[in-house]
Order: structure tokens, then sequence, then C-alpha cells
């Protein structure tokens, strides 16, 4: 069937069982448009290019599906490098579409020309520019296989004006064969056997896990592992909701602003198995004093993760879902009991807490009454600052996928649009985005998106009247000196949103809480909320920068 380049391309993405994206459309990217008008596919109109990327982001992240984004040439396409480089530091298969100059002026500082694939070769999976028509459908479908297959990742395909518009049959490929790329699925199970043992002889064991667990969805399995070997467990921002946060062997999260007990847990093992984790900094601390009296096993599926910040003794590498039903097939019961005892010790003793005001609004409390309302069964949408780890912190994760949080840039205005990405892709859930006073302007303009879609998100604005995470440092490490870090200037936040079209409430005092919070839930469509919070809280506990895990203040 002859059509031309446009609507083979919009084919090929209803062959990849793509009914909704998001962009934003220009000059290079016309013909394009035309081909969706009448294509069946939903096309989500953000008011920014950064906002429609992690809007795709979201809704991959909430749904395990590939979200798919496309914008124009220049910048437009340049607008999405931030998302881009968001979807690749949290391993998020996102399909990324730009449009670019047509062939014959490549290369020449045309108009609206810009070198994206060269821009986001090291942010991306892999990335191409088509060059001839014939190659269109073949790059397409290896995109879509290349980003959901091994470790995920964002994959760009970068396709010039004139192939859009030129002629050629749609024949869309079956399978895909790429030298040289080769996902691992299964491993080799003499390591596994390994692991089993360790574990047999193991006095202190621990589980890390981190967000493998959530992508490879492997959480029931994960959670039959622990029911039969009663192995407490730890997780990383990313990998919370992967094991319910309220189980008695949950520890809560690891590192920097992690939980006594996980930091003393992790210090104090013999045996550390970490699941799907990168051994991040902010998780480690003081690399030398990380686990130090530990054997340390690591389970992922890409190799380049193995022993690059953590020497690792026994690697397993392959797919969670094959390797984990290997261990689960085979691990014995461990006599721990004494272990155990320990942990929950120091978790009943040393639990997370805040001091309470009357007087004022603790931004803990906000995240606490969510939770209690919500019953720790809302998709949890986070910018990045004090108010992502409060809500890692003080909400219940009971399910995987429940948490999207730019975990490994920290992009703030990540929180809305991915928000506005969740909610799309799971239309029947209740979405909360959580955000601060600087993280909801980046990207605000996306308040009118999700008014003009009638989507029923509720926002938490934890208002404290400048950038709380930077002025937390500023007073415990740089003697107070607040450069830079205070709005002299407040936003008036339920005015802004009110202007464009969604409800907007402004709450001053804890007695006014609980109420705004259950009017929020229970009005149709967008609400924000301006919570105004203590401006002088801090995130606690917090292991400083190059200190050891058990060097905590205020744990």
């Amino acid at each position: 069937m002859l059509m031309n380049g446009a609507q083979a391309l919009v084919k090929s993405l209803k062959s990849e069982g793509v009914d909704i994206l998001f962009g934003y459309p220009g000059g290079a990217a016309l013909t394009l448009y035309d081909a969706l008008y009448d294509s069946g596919i939903r096309h989500i109109l953000t008011r920014h290019e950064q906002g429609a990327a992690h809007a795709a982001d979201g809704f991959a992240r909430a749904t395990g599906k590939v979200g798919v984004c496309i914008s124009t040439s220049g910048p437009g396409a340049t607008n999405l490098v931030t998302g881009i480089a968001t979807a690749y530091m949290d391993s998020v298969p996102v399909v990324f579409i730009t449009s670019q100059v047509a062939t014959g002026l490549i290369g020449k500082d045309s108009f609206q020309e810009a070198d994206i694939t060269g821009i986001t070769t090291p942010i991306t999976k892999h990335n191409v520019l088509v060059k001839k028509p014939q190659d269109l459908l073949k790059c397409v479908k290896e995109a879509f296989y290349i980003a959901r297959t091994g470790r995920p990742g964002p994959v760009l395909v970068d396709i010039p004006k004139d192939i859009f518009a030129a002629k050629m049959d749609f024949t869309y490929p079956e399978t895909v064969k790429l030298k040289g790329y080769k996902p691992i699925f299964a491993g080799e199970k003499c390591k596994v056997s390994l692991v089993a043992d360790a574990l047999a002889q193991a006095k202190k064991p621990v589980f890390f896990i981190g967000g493998g667990i959530n992508i490879a969805g492997v959480s029931e399995e994960f959670s039959r592992l622990i029911e039969k070997t009663g192995i407490p467990v730890t997780t990383s921002l990313m990998g919370m909701g992967g094991f319910p946060s309220d189980h008695r062997l949950n520890l809560g999260m690891l590192g920097m602003h992690g939980t006594y007990a996980a930091n003393q847990a992790v210090t104090q093992c013999d045996l550390l198995i970490g699941v799907g984790v990168r051994f991040d900094d902010r998780v480690t601390g003081l690399v030398s004093r990380f686990a130090p009296n530990a054997t340390v096993v690591h389970f992922d599926i890409d190799p380049a993760e193995i022993n690059k910040n953590i020497k690792t003794d026994i690697r397993v590498v392959g797919d969670l879902n094959w390797s984990l039903s290997q261990l689960n097939s085979i691990i014995t019961n461990p006599d721990i009991s004494d272990w155990q005892c320990a942990v929950m010790k120091w978790k009943q003793e040393r639990p997370l807490t805040f001091d309470e005001d009357t007087r004022e609004i603790k931004p803990q409390s906000v995240i606490q009454e969510i939770d209690q309302l919500t019953d720790g069964n809302a998709i949890m949408v986070t910018d990045t600052g004090q108010h992502q780890m409060w809500t890692a912190q003080y909400y219940t994760f009971k399910k995987p996928r429940t948490l999207i949080t730019s975990g490994g840039l920290g992009t703030m205005g990540f929180g809305l649009p991915a928000a506005i990405g969740a909610q799309l892709g799971c239309p029947d859930q209740l979405v909360w985005a959580i955000s601060g006073d600087g993280s909801i302007m980046m990207n605000c303009q996306e308040i009118a998106t999700a008014a003009e879609h009638n989507l029923p998100i509720k926002t938490a604005i934890l208002n404290n009247k400048g950038l709380g995470m930077v002025r937390q440092w500023q007073r415990m490490f740089y003697q107070k000196r607040y450069s830079g870090s205070k709005h002299e200037r407040g936003t008036d936040f339920a005015k802004l949103a009110e202007a464009l079209g969604a409800k907007g409430i402004t709450v001053k005092s804890a007695q006014e809480l609980r109420p705004a919070l259950e009017e929020a839930i229970k009005t149709p469509g967008p609400v924000f909320l301006d919570i105004w919070v203590s401006e002088d809280e801090d995130v606690l506990p917090m292991v400083p920068a190059g200190a050891a895990l058990d060097e905590m203040i205020g744990g």
C-alpha cells in the first residue's frame, strides 16, 4: 500500500500498540501532524516540549509501556534534552521522534536545524538519523525493540521532513536482528547457586532492592522470597513500592536520607544482596565504609553496572524474572533469628519522626495526611527536593509503580507533566503530584494541559518560600549564608492555577489542611493546593556528603 513517510510512521506506531503520545508541532513536523489528524492516536499537546518529554516518561513509568514523544526540529528537539536525560538515568522506555530539516539542508546551519543525534548520544540508549525513506520503518521497529528490551531506556529517531513526504510501500518488519545487541534474559545458574550457598551460611543478610524490581515486574516473586527466608529489606528511592513499605521486614529507604534501621543494617550486615540497583552515591555514602563487613552480591540485567561503584563478590547477570525465580527454587531458610531481632529493635526504637506543631503546617504532616486519605493506594509523582524525600519517607508505598520520581538526574519540573502522563496512562487511579514552590515553576505552564483535558490530578505544593533543599545545605554546611535560595516575592499558586483553568486552594494553617485535602480529592478535575509549610524544616535523618552511613545527623 503506497503512502507517504508520515503516514507510514503513524501506521508503525499503531503496530507497536501506541494509542496516545505527547508532543508539540512545528514547521518540520507538519506532514507528521497532518497524518496524525485522523489516525485514531490521541495526541496530547503540552505547553512546552520538556513537558511532553516528562509526560511520556511518566506514562511509561506508570504503565510499563513504551512512552512516545514527538517534536519539531531545532529548538523543539533541543527542548527535549532534559526529559531525555531524565529517562536515561532512570532506565525508562521512551521513544522520542524528532523532526529534522530536509536531508539536502542538513549541515548547512539551516533554519531550525540542530544536530539532535549528536547532542543526545550520551543520554540515549540508542539514536539514529533516518537518511533514506527505505530505512524509516526498520529504524522505528528497532527503536521500540531497543527501548523496551534488556535494560530499558530512551531511544531517539530523527526524521528529515522530506522523508515524511516521500512515497513508500508500507511493509513493517516483524522481527529485529541487531548485530552486537543481545539483551540478556538468562544467566549462569551456577552463580545463583553461589548466592544460595552464601545465604545458607550468612548470619546477618540484607536485601537491597532498586528500580529494577519495578521495571522487571518481579515484586510478587521477590515478596515470596522474603516470606520464605525472613531476610530484612531496604530500598533505594527508585525501588520503593517494589516491596510494601508497611511490611514488618521493610527497613525503609537506604542512604543519605534513609532510615536509621536501614543504614545500620547495611553497615553491620555480613551479606548484602543488591537486586536491580546502581549503588548510587546517594545510597553508599563513603564507599570505603559501605557494608564494610559484607560479602556483596549483585543481581542486574546490565553487566556494566557490576563493579561500577561497589566491588562485587558474586555477580548474577540476567533478567530478574529468571534469576529470582531460580533463587526461590533452591534457597533454604537461613538461621537469622538474632539478626531479625536486632534490626527490628532499630526499626522500633529509631523510627522516622518530626516535631509536631499546631501553629504552622509541617511538610511531613502533609504527606502523612495524604497517606491516610488514600490508604497508600495513590500514584505519587514528585518533583525534586525536600518534598521528594519527605514523600519517600512518610508515604506508604504498597504496590509497584506508585512512586514516580526523577531519581538519577534529580530534575526539578518533572513532577507535574509526569503526573499528566501517569494519569492518562492510569485513568482509573488517583494521582497526586507533590512539588515545591521552586520545582512547580519549572513547568507550571502544564497546569493548562491538565485543565484542558480535565485530568483529576491533585497537586500539593509544599510552599516554604524558597529553594528548601538548597537552603538546608546552606544552613547546615555554609553558615546560613542563604545565597540565591529565597523567593523574596512569593507566588500566589492558587491564583496561577485559576488563571490557567484549574481549581486553586490556599492552605495557611494546620487546621485547614485536612479539609483542604479532602476537598481536593472530592473535586472533579485538577486541583492545586498552595500549602504554606514551615520555612526552616530540614529533611532528617541525613548523612552528610563524604560521610559513612553510620554517621547520620538527626537519626
